[in-house]
């Protein structure tokens, strides 16, 4: 009976079908709309942009992308439009982290022109070829043109600035805060260029950066008698031996045994397994204090397949074994040699933190060069931050960077500026560096003014791409109240493609010189995901959308992902 009654109150909406120059019309005026909305905050002096939330108070961004998704149409046609940009922007920020604004900001550029083309008679084939084409030509032009960096002290010496490389990416990418560079910057120095940077909100007026090395374990003592220094309640090991066992221990005999053989060699020990029975905890607790043993005991971090790989590293970083029934190895099997060591162990009431392990330089590069395989290979995202956290920590530490604010809305708009500071930062170091201010763009240009097309209409398409590359200087410069049109006009009639205009300032510079640099991989990815969008918006020629009056009777109940906090 409910199953009938859930079947007879099922509406489906009628559709609204548009054709060729009136879909792409409607489509173009919702991405125009967006577009507008997202150019403000491109560039140095670039705007804030204010987004009501349906539950809490109203966010206060820079950023393109929460921009972008925040917009939504009551017209289905523009909405359509708008939610292909929408597309662009996340693709640009999950592939690259940052450039969602240049992304969208051409978008807009090549559809555009290119709806022109269409509507004037353009083969659309032909169209989408010489773009390909033109895309191609400039991937292969920036590639050339980048300047590599490879190492964390390259970051912060790469140019001849006073301002280090590293931080001129991340302060370029921060919108011309030069503090959040220069902590960036000595955040990767410190864990390296595959360590974790976390961004985080802090509890102070100012921004912080706190820089945790070695291996840190998220579970702290079992029992707060294992505390060593009562004023910090911090139980401090040094060149402990490291038991690592996958179950519960309840055997207390067996653990005699192991605290007897860590007795003899005059070492601390430091217990890692999924529990301890009371008893056991209790014959722990009884050595330490009567016996003067240097013990402690911590349950293993994770759950499930994640604590089984947690403990692996472990075992590979202090150069012990995993006690598991798998190997057939139990408690009552242990040798000294199968024990890890350390030169100092730190626990606390939350974590663990393991420094300078004792096992093979060699198996521990090995373990990490499978964890960055595993992160290129996954497809889930879970499954590649959780190979990030255990490279961190394999491969070095974890930097926190704490972002500091005078109330919750400034603290996110700023914590949204670190985040994006931080992806450019990681995107410069994968692919290298070129020269800001949308200039790479611009003198890209001048590859296409002789490429060879095979008839008009594709070299129509190389145009497009031509005036559209001339798009992020053009808004950077307008947003910075200056003559966009003027100073595109003067970079590109000489031939330093170093030379640039420093918005912020207001003066033509050398662009990299000033510290003015954006990462290859964000501008490729950008200029990729904006043509492979706009062609699709170019090339249609229906439009389906539900019909204003035929809406589905039944409620969503699903909430809006603004209430969800995306």
């Amino acid at each position: 009976m409910v199953y009938t009654r859930v079947l007879s109150s099922r509406s489906y909406a009628a559709k609204d079908i548009s054709f060729g120059i009136g879909a792409r019309a409607a489509m173009l005026q919702g991405v125009t709309e967006l577009a507008e909305a997202v150019k403000v905050t491109m560039g140095p002096k670039g705007r804030n942009v204010i987004i009501e939330k349906n539950h809490g108070d109203p966010k206060v961004t820079k950023d393109g992308v929460t921009v972008a998704r925040s917009i939504k149409f009551k017209e289905k046609a523009k909405n359509v439009g708008a939610d292909l940009v929408k597309q662009v922007a996340s693709a640009t920020n999950t592939a690259a982290g940052d450039g969602t604004t240049c992304a969208t900001v051409l978008t807009q550029a090549i559809f555009t022109e290119g709806c022109k083309a269409v509507a004037a008679g353009i083969n659309a084939m032909d169209l989408r070829r010489g773009i390909n084409m033109a895309v191609d030509a400039v991937i292969s032009d920036l590639k050339i043109r980048a300047v590599m960096i490879s190492t964390p002290e390259e970051i912060t010496q790469v140019t001849c600035s006073s301002q280090p490389a590293g931080s001129a990416v991340a302060t370029v990418s921060a919108n011309g805060e030069r503090e959040i560079g220069e902590l960036l910057a000595r955040a990767m120095e410190k864990v390296g260029k595959h360590g974790v940077i976390t961004v985080a909100d802090g509890n102070t007026l100012d921004n912080a950066l706190e820089v945790v090395e070695g291996m840190k374990l998220a579970r702290g003592y079992i029992s707060p008698y294992f505390v060593t220094d009562y004023k910090t309640q911090k139980c401090e090991l040094e060149y402990p031996l490291i038991l690592i066992h996958d179950k519960k221990i309840s055997d207390m005999n067996s653990l005699v045994r192991i605290l007897e053989l860590a007795v003899k060699q005059n070492r601390a020990l430091l217990i890692v397994a999924e529990d301890l029975e009371s008893d056991a905890l209790a014959m722990l607790v009884l050595n330490k204090y009567q016996a003067g043993v240097k013990v402690c005991a911590i349950k293993a971090p994770g759950f499930g397949e994640n604590r089984r790989a947690n403990l692996e590293d472990l075992a590979i970083l202090t150069g012990g074994e995993v006690i598991t029934e798998d190997r057939d190895l139990n408690l009552n099997k242990v040798k000294v040699e199968m024990l890890g060591t350390a030169k100092k162990v730190t626990v606390s009431l939350d974590d663990t933190i393991i420094l300078h392990g004792g096992g093979d330089k060699k198996l521990i590069e090995e373990r990490c060069e499978e964890l960055r395989t595993a992160m290129d290979e996954s497809t889930a995202m879970f499954d590649k931050e959780k190979a990030q956290e255990r490279l961190s920590k394999l491969s070095g530490g974890v930097a926190v960077f704490k972002v500091g604010g005078a109330s919750e809305v400034e603290v996110g708009e700023r914590k949204d500026r670190v985040t994006d500071a931080l992806n450019a930062t990681r995107a410069a170091i994968e692919e290298g560096i070129l020269p800001g201010g949308g200039v790479a763009l611009l003198y890209a240009t001048k590859v296409l003014e002789n490429i060879q097309t095979s008839n008009e209409d594709q070299k129509r398409g190389v145009h497009i791409i031509r005036n559209a590359l001339k798009a992020p200087t053009f808004t950077i410069v307008s947003n910075a109240g200056g003559d966009g049109a003027l100073v595109v006009g003067k970079l590109l009639v000489q031939n330093n493609l170093n030379f640039g205009y420093d918005a912020a300032k207001g003066v033509y510079v050398d662009m990299v010189k000033a510290g003015i640099i954006d990462p290859l991989k964000v501008v490729r990815t950008a200029l990729v995901d904006a043509a492979s969008v706009s062609l699709l918006l170019t090339t249609t020629e229906a439009a389906v959308v539900d019909h204003p009056g035929g809406k589905n009777t039944v409620p969503s109940r699903m909430p809006a992902m603004d209430d969800m906090g995306y």
